[in-house]
């Protein structure tokens, strides 16, 4: 999980990009082939889809009876992955079903 250390002034706190309407706490950053390896290849489970209006796409994947990921898409098509434990989603999922720009794709 992301650290809330700094060194010499720098901080390793992970969030997610602004136009997710929800922040989770402990994230962690996965490294593209990590994260795309992982929701790809694995037995993880699509839990939803969301997409922006303006072409952002949000994927979360259930990898483990505790953790998810989260595969955010830029509207050019750039993937970035996230890992996050089940109850910190959870929590922040009703910030995601009442935001008025994302829509749960089926």
């Amino acid at each position: 999980m992301a650290t809330h250390d700094t060194l010499d002034g720098f901080s390793n706190d992970v969030t997610l990009p602004n136009v997710v309407p929800f922040d989770l706490t402990q994230l962690t950053r996965l490294s593209w082939e990590l994260g795309s390896q992982t929701v790809e290849n694995n037995d993880s489970a699509r839990h939803s889809q969301w997409k922006h209006e303006k072409g952002w796409a949000l994927s979360i994947f259930q990898a483990t009876s505790n953790t998810v990921i989260l595969r955010i898409s830029t509207p050019v098509g750039r993937e970035q992955f996230y890992g996050a434990a089940q109850m910190d989603l959870n929590s922040a999922l009703p910030g995601l079903n009442s935001a008025p720009h994302w829509q749960q794709d089926e």
